[in-house]
């Protein structure tokens, strides 16, 4: 980016309050592995050549990870850049010395990151940096799934719901949409993720959720099963699903005071639910169909386990904004 600046830029440089949009920024922008994710993409990037020169690929991904952070559409995410100094100095533009990336950019950018599945290399990419930080528990895993809601209206140009979505129940209320199933460590770092329709049942998930070393499991009730818990204990794996009861035989007191100490476990595997649903934003889909949502999903989850572990990642010495 350019050294010259505007007179409100840099009257804005020496205002007196550090908002809670510009520490945020600032946090993440230090725990970001930039490099690696930028030569994750770098090979699939266009190349400058003939024609207009494309924009500088880590641009595009702080916008893209702006527009994440804080649900922008695409026209959103480039008026947010005209709008907003701080968005514009985490991307990096200069307003009248750089062009401000267009909705198009911003689109072909998206599509590009979700035609090569790379949103799935970030989470990958994320989690190595985790594993070598030593961060990422492997001791145990905690399974849990969320519901990400979907417009269940048909007053649309197609005059149907989303073919890719269906219906579930959970409790007494119906709900529209897919869901999200995640691994995670003890701590609620999240190191495996799979998506289907929301009618998907938990447990079928379970496999792809577990990375193999693990000596105890921890899941609520839509993931016991007694035939899962004698496998588990014949790999040494202590079992701490939440026993679920039946009309016939309903839980004592005694396994309902066990369920309720495992819960208070299993709890922290929703710390990364909070994060990306009232954080940021993803308690409904922001696309049609579960690849796009999928790909938004792998890259959400990739950065919250960063703002889970910020103070952890932050380098040695980088200033803390008050």
């Amino acid at each position: 980016m350019s050294e010259q600046r505007t007179f409100a830029s840099m009257a804005w440089q020496h205002k007196g309050k550090v908002t809670r949009r510009e520490r945020f920024l600032a946090e993440m922008d230090g725990v970001v592995p930039w490099q690696r994710l930028v030569a994750l993409i770098a090979p699939h990037y266009p190349k400058p050549g003939r024609g207009r020169p494309p924009v500088p690929l880590e641009r595009m991904l702080r916008l893209y990870f702006v527009q994440q952070w804080f649900d922008l559409s695409d026209p959103q995410a480039e008026d947010a850049v005209y709008d907003i100094e701080s968005i514009r100095r985490f991307v990096g533009v200069e307003l009248g010395d750089e062009a401000v990336p267009d909705e198009t950019t911003i689109l072909h950018f998206r599509h590009l990151l979700e035609r090569h599945q790379l949103t799935e290399q970030l989470f990958a990419a994320v989690r190595a940096l985790l594993e070598e930080r030593r961060l990422l528990l492997k001791a145990g895993t905690i399974v849990d799934a969320t519901i990400i809601s979907a417009p269940s209206s048909t007053k649309n140009a197609k005059q149907e719901r989303d073919p890719e979505m269906r219906q579930t129940r959970k409790g007494n209320q119906w709900y529209f949409g897919m869901k999200v199933h995640v691994g995670t460590d003890p701590r609620g770092v999240v190191h495996s993720l799979t998506t289907t329709h929301a009618a998907e049942a938990d447990i079928n998930q379970l496999p792809e959720l577990l990375h193999g070393a693990e000596e105890t499991l921890y899941g609520d009730r839509a993931y016991w099963s007694e035939s899962l818990r004698r496998e588990c204990a014949q790999h040494g794996i202590r079992y701490r699903v939440n026993r679920r009861g039946t009309r016939t035989r309903p839980l004592s007191e005694h396994w309902k005071r066990i369920n309720r100490s495992r819960s208070r476990v299993r709890a922290r595997g929703e710390h990364a639910f909070h994060v990306v649903k009232r954080l940021w934003g993803f308690a409904k889909v922001r696309y049609r169909g579960l690849a796009k949502n999928t790909a938004c999903a792998f890259t959400l989850f990739a950065l919250a386990n960063l703002y889970l572990l910020r103070h952890r990642l932050r380098p040695a010495g980088a200033p803390c904004l008050s």
